[in-house]
């Protein structure tokens, strides 16, 4: 994806395979001043899927967001790993990838952001939250800063846990049963990233795909 001055793009991701497909995806994005570029990738199937995502930001005042949503299960792995160079000043980027893990699927998040000498007034965000829904599913999740120029905004973080059963016993009490209940919080948990997404006919696929309820 190459993104001239002022250019705007939206780019989505489906991947919904049967669970003996294999889908190596390499994905770059070279932007330059005042351009908006927006990369989502949905993973829902696949025996062995891995997504490489590399932005570079050549020029001043551009925009990266990168959202994903994976929802595997028993032996299913989705690996993410993205790159973010902030090659010059007062340039934004923003990650939040979730999971959501089954079985013994398998996941990896490994994202970097690297903010060079010139890159100053950059400001970076990088996020990824992950449910474990059975003891021997896993993921493996690095974020990463690497930084270089002295006045920037970055930060990161990563949590992974299993459902609490405190918040769905409360929501047992208000009528649902446990399988809705333990829904309710799914949905709630996938909201942020489904509600980024700009075109309205990706939105609802997602949706189905996912059964999220309105």
């Amino acid at each position: 994806i190459v993104a001239e001055q002022n250019a705007r793009v939206d780019f989505y991701k489906v991947q919904n395979d049967n669970n003996t497909a294999s889908l190596i995806d390499h994905t770059s994005v070279s932007q330059a001043k005042d351009s908006y570029v927006n990369v989502g990738t949905f993973s829902f199937g696949g025996k062995l899927v891995r997504n490489t995502l590399n932005f570079s930001s050549n020029g001043e005042n551009t925009e990266s967001h990168m959202d994903g949503i994976t929802i595997i299960g028993d032996g299913q792995h989705v690996d993410n790993h993205t790159r973010v160079d902030h090659k010059m000043p007062n340039c934004y980027s923003r990650e939040l990838y979730k999971g959501i893990y089954d079985g013994n699927a398998h996941g990896v998040f490994n994202g970097k952001v690297i903010v060079h000498l010139d890159a100053q007034k950059t400001n970076a965000f990088q996020s990824n939250n992950n449910i474990l829904l059975s003891d021997k599913a896993t993921i493996n999740a690095k974020p990463q800063l690497e930084i270089y120029a002295d006045d920037v905004k970055c930060s990161h973080g990563s949590a992974s846990g299993s459902l609490d059963e405190d918040s769905i016993f409360y929501i047992m009490s208000r009528g649902l049963d446990y399988q809705q209940s333990r829904e309710l919080l799914i949905n709630g948990f996938l909201l942020d990233v489904i509600e980024k997404i700009t075109d309205s006919e990706i939105k609802n696929l997602i949706k189905n795909t996912i059964g999220l309820k309105e």
